[in-house]
């Protein structure tokens, strides 16, 4: 399926706010509501809309760590990367992992109750043996700018 200016459109709306309905959509992209609908119901079958969900306001439940942590594996084998992906995507704290260039190879993020579940948490994927040579942790003071959408409508222009 080729995208188009009007799929962009669509996509750049529902990723601010999935529970738009779908005449206030047809609205924003100019398009009557019953192909608009098609359209919507196009992508999700292309799998270009994956699911819908909400934004928590985490600060509102309690005290949270967020942490980014640089990590380097003893060894670059095949092997080696899909062990510790296997181990680190069952860490429920773990909520993004990145494969990186550059003088590490994971870019991980965490969120969790403190500094202690963290440490906790690093010490149980060390004794693990899953192949962590070195770590490098970052803890976030404040997090002035933190985006829920991805700018669309600059990286995709039919």
């Amino acid at each position: 399926m080729k995208l188009d200016r009007i799929d962009i459109k669509i996509l750049n709306a529902l990723q601010k706010n999935g529970r738009m309905t779908n005449v206030e959509l047809s609205e924003i992209v100019n398009l009557s509501p019953s192909p608009c609908l098609m359209r919507v119901k196009k992508l999700q079958t292309e799998g270009y809309i994956e699911g819908y969900s909400a934004r928590i306001n985490i600060g509102k439940l309690g005290e949270t760590l967020t942490v980014f942590t640089e990590i380097t594996l003893k060894n670059h084998r095949q092997i080696d990367f899909a062990r510790f992906l296997a181990t680190i995507e069952k860490v429920d704290q773990v909520i993004e992992c990145h494969l990186v260039s550059g003088g590490y190879d994971y870019l991980v993020k965490f969120v969790t109750t403190g500094i202690e579940e963290y440490q906790t948490i690093m010490e149980r994927l060390i004794d693990r043996e899953i192949g962590i040579d070195k770590y490098f942790s970052f803890v976030v003071l404040k997090s002035p700018l933190v985006k829920a959408h991805m700018p669309l409508t600059n990286l995709f222009r039919p």
